[in-house]
C-alpha cells in the first residue's frame, strides 16, 4: 500500500509543478517534459492497482489490455524488417553449410541449472505440470548441447543454425532491444577439427551477416578464456572466486574501472592488491601486437595463459586470410559471464552499444611493459558513465530502468564451449565427480540478438526517407480502377500478375474512389500503379505510373503499355 501512496503523492507533486510552470509561462518543452513524467506515473499507478488508465479509471470489471512486461506486439512494418533480418542471416548461414534444427521452448530445469553463472537468476521457472520441473529456455546453446548429447554418433560433426525465441527475466529496456521474450539467431560448429579453424569461420560468418544487414560500423571484441583465467591465476585470485570476478570484469564496457574494482573488493571480497594487479591487464586492447606485449610479462610462465596466446596467434593468421582482421579488437576486459565457455570468446559492438557518454571499448595504456615483467596501471576512462537516476519500483516490486541511460549492448556474442556436451553425457551416465568424464563434442558458436539489430536498423530507417523498411508489405503493383469500377477486369489482371510471380493488389470495392486507391499506394509506397479504364480495355492497353511520392508523381501521366506485354515490362523493372 505504501508504494501506491507514494505513487499518488508523486503524481500530485508533478501535477502541482506542471500548474506552476504554466502559471510562470514556461516553455512548451518544459511543460511537455513534466506532463510526460505525469503520464508515466499514471501508468505505474494503473499497473500497481490494476485500474485502467484514462476514462476507464475507477470502473470495475475492466480488463487491462497490455502485453506482459518485457514483451511487445510487432506491427506489419516491424515484421517486414524482422523478416529481412531473419532471411539475411539464414542466407549467410546456409552459404557456410549450415543446417537448421528446432528444440522445445522449455527444457527440464536440471538441463539449464548451473550453466549460466550469476545469470541463472534470470531463468523463467514453470510450475510443476505432470511431475516434471521445467524452465523456459534461456538461450539456444544449452539446448543444442543437450541435442548433441542425445545424438552423439549421428551428429558428431555438424554446422547448425537455429532461429527461435528465448526468455530471460531481465529488467527490460524496450527501446534498446533488451526484452524478456526475444529472438536469437545462432550458428554453431560442432566436431573435432584443427585448432582455431572453425573459430575463424564463425567470426567470418558474423562479419558477413552484419555487413549484409548494413548495420553500419561495428567492432568484434575477442578474448580467450584461458588467457583470462591465466591473468586471474598470476594475479592471485582464489579459484573459487574466478567466475564471480570474471563477471565483474565483464562490466568494463558499461562502468569505469573504479566501479568494477569496488565491486570486486567490497561486494565480492577480493584483496585490493589483487584487484589492482588485475586492472593492469584488463584495460588492455589491441591486435597481434598485444600478444607480443603479453609474452613479455609473467603470463608467459603460466601454462594456461600460454595455450590461450598460442590459440590467438593462430587465429589472427586465419583472420588475415579471411580479410577481417581490421574488424577485430583483442580486448582483455571481455569476460562473458556464462560458465560454459572454455576458449575464445567474442562479442560484437557498435556505437549504439555503450551507454550514452561512455566509450564502447576502454582506452589502451600507451606505456610498454616494464623490464620486471609487469604492466602499467589502468588508465582512467575517457568518458564518465551516465549518472544513475533514481529508480522507481514497478508493480512487481522491481526497479525500473531509465532507458535514456542504457545502451543497446552487444548485438552478437559467443565463444567456444568444448565441455558442455561432455557434461551432459557424464551426468546422463551417472558418473560421479571423481569418475572419468565422458568424451564430449567440442563446439564453437555465435548468437545474433535480433531485437538489438532491429532496434539499430529501425532507428536508421526512421531517418532515411528512401528506406524500404517503412513499408508493411511487399506489394509491387496496385491495379487502379479509372472511372467505372471494372472489378472483374481488375481481378482478372491481378490473377495474371500473381501467376507471373508479381506481387499485386487491388481495392476490394466494386466502385472505389480514385483518390482512395492512390492513398493506399502512397501509404504503402507501392512502386507501380497500373491504371485500368474503359478506354484502356477497349484498346488492349494499360497505363503504368512509377510512384515517386505524392508531390513528384501527381504530374506524371504514366506510360502506355500493351496489355499482353505488361508482365515482361514489369519484370524488367522490378
Amino acid at each position: 500500500m505504501a508504494d501506491i501512496d507514494a505513487l499518488r503523492a508523486k503524481m500530485k507533486t508533478i501535477g502541482d509543478h506542471v500548474r506552476t510552470l504554466k502559471a510562470q509561462g514556461a516553455s512548451k518543452e518544459e511543460v511537455d517534459a513534466q506532463v510526460a513524467k505525469l503520464q508515466e506515473a499514471k501508468k505505474e499507478l494503473a499497473e500497481a492497482t490494476g485500474e485502467p488508465l484514462g476514462e476507464e479509471k475507477g470502473k470495475k470489471g475492466r480488463m487491462a489490455l497490455k502485453t506482459p512486461k518485457g514483451t511487445r506486439d510487432w506491427a506489419p512494418a516491424d515484421m517486414a524488417l524482422r523478416e529481412h533480418i531473419f532471411s539475411t542471416l539464414s542466407r549467410v548461414f546456409k552459404r557456410h553449410g549450415g543446417s537448421t534444427i528446432d528444440t522445445p521452448v522449455f527444457e527440464l530445469k536440471e538441463i539449464l541449472a548451473g550453466k549460466y553463472g550469476e545469470d541463472s537468476k534470470l531463468i523463467y521457472d514453470l510450475q510443476d505440470q505432470g511431475g516434471e520441473l521445467c524452465s523456459l529456455r534461456y538461450d539456444l546453446t544449452v539446448p543444442f548441447a543437450r541435442f548433441l548429447a542425445m545424438n552423439p554418433t549421428q551428429y558428431s560433426n555438424i554446422k547448425r543454425y537455429h532461429i527461435a525465441k528465448v526468455y530471460r527475466r531481465d529488467q527490460p529496456v524496450m527501446t534498446k532491444g533488451r526484452m524478456r521474450e526475444f529472438y536469437q539467431c545462432d550458428f554453431d560448429i560442432a566436431g573435432h577439427y584443427d585448432s582455431m579453424v572453425p573459430d575463424a569461420e564463425i567470426l567470418c560468418i558474423v562479419c558477413e551477416a552484419l555487413t549484409e544487414l548494413e548495420i553500419g560500423d561495428f567492432t568484434v571484441k575477442i578474448n580467450h578464456r584461458k588467457i583470462l583465467d591465466g591473468i586471474f591465476a598470476v594475479c592471485g585470485v582464489p579459484a573459487e572466486k574466478i567466475r564471480t570476478i570474471s563477471s565483474a570484469v565483464d562490466k568494463l564496457d558499461k562502468l569505469p574501472w573504479g566501479e568494477v574494482r569496488k565491486e570486486m573488493t567490497e561486494e565480492k571480497g577480493l584483496d585490493p592488491e589483487v584487484a589492482d594487479r588485475i586492472g593492469k591487464y584488463v584495460m588492455l586492447k589491441g591486435g597481434p601486437e598485444l600478444l607480443d606485449r603479453l609474452k613479455k610479462t609473467e603470463l608467459a610462465n603460466n601454462k594456461m595463459a600460454k595455450q590461450g596466446m598460442d590459440d590467438m596467434e593462430l587465429l589472427f593468421t586465419y583472420l588475415d586470410v579471411f580479410g577481417i582482421s581490421e574488424k577485430m579488437s583483442f580486448d582483455l576486459s571481455l569476460a562473458r559471464g556464462l560458465d560454459y565457455y572454455t576458449g575464445i570468446i567474442y562479442e560484437v559492438v557498435t556505437q549504439a552499444s555503450a551507454p550514452p557518454g561512455f566509450s564502447t571499448i576502454p582506452p589502451v595504456p600507451s606505456a610498454e611493459p616494464q623490464t620486471n615483467g609487469t604492466l602499467p596501471g589502468p588508465s582512467a576512462p575517457s568518458a564518465k558513465p551516465p549518472k544513475k537516476s533514481k529508480k522507481d519500483k514497478d508493480a512487481e516490486g522491481e526497479e525500473e530502468v531509465d532507458e535514456s541511460t542504457v545502451g543497446v549492448g552487444s548485438i552478437a556474442a559467443g565463444g567456444r564451449y568444448d565441455e558442455l556436451v561432455g557434461m551432459f553425457l557424464t551426468a546422463a551416465s551417472g558418473a560421479s565427480g571423481s569418475s572419468k568424464k565422458a568424451a564430449g563434442i567440442p563446439c564453437v558458436g555465435i548468437s545474433v540478438g535480433v531485437e538489438r539489430v532491429f532496434s539499430i536498423l529501425n532507428q536508421k530507417a526512421k531517418h532515411d526517407e528512401e528506406s524500404r523498411w517503412g513499408r508493411s508489405k511487399e506489394t509491387e503493383v496496385f491495379i487502379v480502377a479509372v472511372a467505372e469500377g471494372l472489378l472483374p477486369e481488375r481481378m482478372k489482371l491481378a490473377k495474371e500478375l500473381w501467376d507471373a510471380g508479381i506481387k499485386a493488389e487491388y481495392m476490394h470495392k466494386a466502385k472505389p474512389k480514385f483518390r482512395a486507391q492512390f492513398d493506399i499506394i502512397d501509404k504503402e509506397r507501392v512502386p507501380f500503379a497500373v491504371l485500368l479504364g474503359p478506354d484502356e480495355l477497349k484498346n488492349g492497353i494499360v497505363k503504368v505510373k512509377v510512384q515517386k511520392g505524392k508531390d513528384e508523381s501527381k504530374d506524371d501521366e504514366g506510360e502506355i503499355v500493351k496489355r499482353d506485354e505488361l508482365v515482361s515490362w514489369l519484370k524488367e523493372r522490378l
